[in-house]
């Protein structure tokens, strides 16, 4: 059982974590210039001032769908305060579909859900606001959205800019359906400039599907860019969109990360390891933490935090065999985050060698296991027994 202790001890040794890259030195950089690799990334990074550390809060879509109204968004704000998520990081409280009437109105502005938002969305931003949190909505680069509900952006991106930064809108979620198949590099680019022109800073969420390799193009378009399709709440799904994802660690950093959808964390279609396994590899991949169940009957066993690393050196699968992985990252002070992840089928033991993970070898640090709030002195490698499905999480900090 997970222990609110022990997420706030991994909060506590990841927090403000900032350092160098390797994989075996290509994920952890040279110590003496831990910007080394990631200078020219940045100049070409969007230019908004947002997204220096991955966008922490909860969506909508993942538990509710299109079942969604103003009282219930207040609630989970209210949530998001009471039980000490908004303290930790998680900041956003984002719609995703089906928020707003088909038709525009006859100005041709998109108009909120008389039925689900009667006080509209301004006055529910106020709300959010109101309780110290930032507040997201959604729109898609077509003439639809995903769930057919709601007319799309495309071709009212200034409007809609404008439309969304008069509610007071902090978070921009960006779909990529009904698109007439015209390129995301057309499509977007034109709500990033809208968003620019619309007289507030909208941390702009790029969701097409990684349909076109965002991560080689869209840092001067967005904050964050999908590099997967949608994630659903089963084992396969997730450990693929991992996989997938793992593929672009080197482009993320701070101003624009990967995105590999939203975490099902507390949905009830993985087993509490395989939600471990999930919020490890997320959090060490520096993907944005977006809540996905409802957190309002959240337990003790669902989940806390795991906050971000200011530099944003992503980690990344090192090593793996036979289902048998090791993930790494950067940390400040010559620390190493490590996750040893059984993926087979049965209990198995896990090894990280020194060399996977860029320390010297003859090195000795000590271990800090995160979910057992643990410490050991390990040399040369370190091993675990792994559960099937489950994961250990170290810090490793150098003696």
């Amino acid at each position: 059982m997970w222990a609110k202790v022990v997420l706030w001890l991994l909060i506590f040794l990841l927090f403000n974590a900032s350092s160098s890259s390797s994989a075996a030195r290509l994920l952890f950089n040279s110590s003496t210039n831990p910007n080394k690799n990631l200078s020219h990334e940045r100049r070409q990074l969007l230019g908004n001032g947002l997204g220096n550390t991955p966008p922490m809060g909860w969506n909508s879509w993942n538990h509710f769908q299109c079942d969604i109204n103003e009282e219930m968004v207040r609630e989970t704000a209210d949530a998001m305060v009471s039980k000490g998520l908004a303290a930790l990081g998680y900041e956003y409280i984002n719609l995703d579909d089906c928020w707003a009437e088909l038709n525009r109105d006859s100005q041709g502005n998109m108009v909120p859900s008389g039925s689900k938002f009667p006080s509209g969305i301004k006055a529910l931003a106020d709300y959010v606001h109101s309780k110290g949190l930032k507040f997201g909505i959604y729109s898609d680069a077509g003439s639809q959205t995903c769930s057919k509900s709601m007319p799309g952006s495309l071709g009212h991106e200034d409007q809609d800019a404008k439309t969304f930064a008069s509610w007071g809108i902090d978070f921009l979620k960006y779909d990529n359906c009904e698109n007439n198949d015209i390129s995301p590099k057309e499509r977007y680019p034109k709500m990033s400039e809208a968003l620019a022109n619309s007289g507030r800073t909208i941390f702009f969420s790029m969701c097409e599907w990684g349909s076109e390799d965002p991560a080689l193009w869209a840092k001067s378009v967005g904050n964050s860019w999908r590099t997967t399709g949608d994630i659903q709440d089963n084992w396969d799904s997730m450990t693929s969109l991992a996989d997938q994802n793992d593929k672009w660690a080197s482009y993320a950093g701070p101003g624009g990360w990967n995105d590999p959808d939203m975490l099902e964390v507390g949905n009830g279609g993985m087993t509490t390891e395989e939600y471990r396994s999930h919020f490890s590899i997320w959090a060490l991949a520096k993907a944005p933490l977006l809540i996905g169940c409802d957190i309002r009957g959240m337990d003790d066993t669902t989940y806390g935090l795991l906050t971000n690393n200011k530099l944003g050196v992503q980690g990344r699968k090192v090593k793996g065999d036979a289902g048998l992985e090791v993930w790494a990252g950067p940390l400040s002070d010559n620390r190493v985050a490590v996750v040893l992840w059984n993926r087979s089928s049965s209990k198995a033991t896990v090894t990280a060698s020194w060399s996977d993970i860029g320390l010297e070898q003859g090195k000795v640090v000590d271990a800090r296991d995160l979910w057992e709030h643990s410490t050991k002195s390990a040399s040369g490698q370190i091993s675990a027994e792994i559960d099937s499905h489950a994961c250990k999480m170290y810090v490793l900090t150098p003696k």
